[in-house]
């Protein structure tokens, strides 16, 4: 249908060489984008994303920075806009975790946590927005987490659970903000995701954890993260701004 069709969108997707990011990349050039794909320079993962696009026929351009650097986003989208055109749809995935009980927190965690993923994101979506709010339209979708709704059992993540629940509120505000000058933004909040963070050997035990605490009784493959991405950046969801969307397997249910 051509509701989802992306043709002739031009993509930019933060945190494009591992895991959400980059099958979501991937799954903008299989609905038809091209896509600008950022992330840090140790990223090993980058050119693998940017070669999957090209096979597909799709243009892809691997752009490397930091989100947390003022400045970075921006000139990627600048770069973006030089080489394959103005951005038009954005998929904010770049994002950390880990663990720590809350009254050993050193503060250089918890600052941490915050800078990647609410002050990069926020730089992130003011970077993209700039570009799209002057050319009167796009889709900005950020990657939250059921952990910004629910508190996860046994993991000890304030920061974390924190962080993410401001990354639904700032994409709503962000949206009100926007939402009579053509941009529409959303978040979507995955559950449980089997990516290489939550694969390792070492975290078997956890995994199926995980797994049991799911009324679906299995995490999510990275796959199931593209539909709602295409959706929420396509013309199927024009009427959609504001929307924080469960991918959860039904998690929040209980």
């Amino acid at each position: 249908m051509d509701l989802f069709d992306l043709s002739g969108e031009i993509a930019f997707v933060t945190g494009a060489g591992s895991g959400i990011g980059q099958r979501i990349a991937v799954g903008l050039a299989e609905a038809g984008a091209d896509v600008g794909c950022f992330d840090i320079e140790s990223s090993p993962g980058l050119a693998s994303t940017v070669d999957r696009i090209a096979a597909l026929g799709r243009r892809a351009l691997a752009l490397r920075g930091d989100v947390t650097a003022d400045g970075s986003v921006e000139a990627a989208i600048r770069t973006l806009g030089e080489t394959l055109g103005t951005v038009s749809v954005a998929v904010n995935c770049a994002g950390i975790a880990n663990a720590a009980p809350a009254e050993a927190m050193e503060r250089a965690q918890w600052q941490r946590m915050y800078d990647v993923n609410v002050t990069g994101l926020f730089l992130s979506c003011q970077a993209e927005a700039r570009a799209m709010l002057a050319a009167g339209r796009g889709s900005i979708v950020n990657i939250a987490s059921m952990s910004g709704v629910i508190v996860n059992r046994g993991l000890m993540q304030a920061h974390y659970n924190s962080s993410k629940a401001a990354v639904i509120h700032l994409s709503k505000s962000l949206a009100m903000e926007w939402s009579q000058r053509g941009v529409r933004v959303n978040a979507i909040s995955p559950g449980y995701t089997a990516t290489p963070m939550n694969t390792r050997p070492e975290m078997v035990h956890q995994t199926k954890a995980f797994e049991d605490q799911t009324p679906m009784g299995r995490m999510a493959g990275v796959d199931e993260l593209v539909g709602p991405a295409i959706f929420l950046s396509s013309k199927a969801a024009s009427f959609c701004t504001g929307v924080d969307l469960l991918v959860d397997g039904g998690f929040c249910c209980w």
